[in-house]
């Protein structure tokens, strides 16, 4: 148990340092790019990722997470495992070619096509690279990943950049995908030192194909739930306003997304190891909510204060009307990152039937009021967005409570005391900035008025402790401490 709470830290503390510098190099390009770039063309890659985004969910399958969470796996398995990966990826890349014309009709832009037949070769690489990543991942070998995705994600930033520069247009962006997937895949070949056999027929597989099914459909859903606002924004109005909309999404979910995503990389592994142990389990989801949602909601409650500056100083005058579209973003970042515990649970416990059904209910949620607010075009499909994901929280937390061993309660208190206090933090922020006239003063004014809240937040008993058990996982994080405490693998009385 000691060591893989040390595994585990040193985990967190490699994946947590690589994401900051993956947030660093992300929030650079969008700003750089944006200067060098029309809301058209990112229109137009935004609708072919939509596709790719599709053929991503497919192409995995749910077999790198059922690899991850399986007790074992032979070297039969894996050579399967990668083969299938391999050959669904390929198959998705000629489908794709193949329907890039349609593509094109549907949203009645032309130039889709071609931009689509390019983006193709990102799913044929990412087949051949899931089963190495799966391995590393299942090995704990997290600073290993993080030097490959920082390293590919710099090379294929600075190709974007310089593509764009010299005039490539949109297909700097196109560049910027095909490039990062190559370079990953190159890099993780020569660490993974392996190669696959050859497929056989007579290795058991019926377990990774039952769990990857359940978890395939679910993410279908999600990924198409998480995009239905810019599948209506690209058909009804068009590559302008989804450009816009693309901005204002990339600004506020890109360094979300990149520290989210890899807390499951890290959580997966360690609950999958406390699932006979329900005090431990629920202490660890409990902790990890904390530690996960305080720093987002304090970023994201800036962000919504001081959304019109901040949009100006960040992408440029060219901009100007995205910041509506950041603040209701910002709001919805926070509320999903408070459901997104959940997510550990359902893949650690297998509920990937239940994950499905819980699925699909929020996904028709989001669908009509997306829909809805599409009356009112770019912010009425945010306000879609924001509402959707608003309603998902409460709801994620009374279904989950009755299917696995989390503690209800103390989930949704925790999740309350992190909204009211982010509530206070972006008024704060949102009066100050709006008395001051210049994008770079009002930003840092507004900036400066939350962070005084968060700081006068600390003169309350409860989010004091709550100060301490986010700082005490940062200080396992780092190896300060050692034994069977780490990361919260001690019971909750701890």
């Amino acid at each position: 148990m000691a060591d893989l709470g040390s595994a585990a830290a040193r985990g967190a503390a490699v994946t947590f340092a690589a994401q900051l510098a993956r947030v660093a190099l992300q929030m650079g390009s969008i700003i750089v790019l944006a200067r060098l770039l029309a809301p058209e063309q990112y229109g137009l890659m935004a609708i072919v990722l939509v596709f790719v985004g599709v053929g991503e969910v497919f192409r995995d399958f749910g077999l790198s997470t059922a690899a991850v969470r399986a007790p074992t796996v032979t070297p039969e398995q894996r050579s399967n495992l990668f083969w299938i990966n391999l050959g669904i990826g390929a198959s998705l890349a000629l489908a794709l070619v193949l329907a890039a014309p349609v593509i094109a009709r549907a949203f009645d832009e032309p130039a889709v096509a071609a931009v689509a037949r390019g983006a193709s070769v990102v799913l044929l690489l990412n087949g051949m690279v899931t089963q190495y990543r799966a391995d590393l991942v299942r090995r704990m070998r997290f600073g290993v990943l993080a030097v490959a995705d920082v390293g590919a994600q710099t090379v294929a930033i600075a190709a974007a950049i310089g593509a764009a520069w010299a005039g490539a247009g949109v297909w700097a962006l196109v560049l910027q995908q095909v490039l990062q997937a190559f370079v990953l895949l190159c890099v993780l070949v020569v660490v993974g030192r392996w190669r696959p056999g050859r497929p056989r027929r007579r290795v058991p597989m019926r377990d990774f194909w039952q769990f990857g099914w359940n978890l395939v459909a679910s993410q279908l859903l999600g990924y198409l739930g998480n995009n239905i606002d810019s599948v209506v924004l690209g058909w009804r109005l068009g590559p302008a306003p989804l450009g816009l909309y693309d901005r204002g999404y990339k600004l506020v979910m890109t360094p979300v997304s990149q520290v989210r995503a890899p807390s499951t990389t890290v959580a997966l592994p360690v609950l999958a190891r406390l699932r006979d142990e329900p005090a431990r389990f629920a202490s660890f989801v409990a902790r990890g909510q904390l530690a996960l949602a305080y720093p987002v909601m304090i970023g994201a409650a800036l962000l919504v204060g001081t959304a019109a500056p901040a949009s100006l100083l960040l992408l440029g005058p060219g901009w100007a009307g995205v910041g509506p579209v950041v603040r209701l973003l910002a709001a919805s970042a926070l509320m999903q990152t408070l459901a997104y515990v959940g997510y550990w649970v359902y893949l650690t416990c297998g509920l990937t039937p239940e994950l499905l059904r819980f699925t699909l209910v929020t996904i028709s949620v989001k669908i009509v009021l997306v829909l809805v607010g599409s009356q009112w075009g770019v912010v009425g499909v945010a306000a879609g967005f924001a509402l959707a994901h608003t309603l998902e929280w409460p709801l994620s937390i009374a279904w989950l409570a009755r299917l696995a061993p989390i503690d209800g309660g103390a989930l949704a208190r925790g999740a309350v005391r992190i909204v009211v206090l982010g509530a206070a933090v972006a008024g704060a922020a949102h009066v100050v900035s709006g008395r001051v006239g210049t994008p770079w003063p009002a930003t840092l004014a507004g900036i400066a008025a939350g962070l005084v809240v968060v700081a006068a937040g600390l003169a309350v008993p409860r989010y004091r402790r709550d100060a301490r058990e986010v700082a005490e996982v940062l200080r396992r994080a780092v190896g300060r401490q050692s034994g069977e405490k780490r990361v919260g693998l001690s019971g909750p009385g701890s």
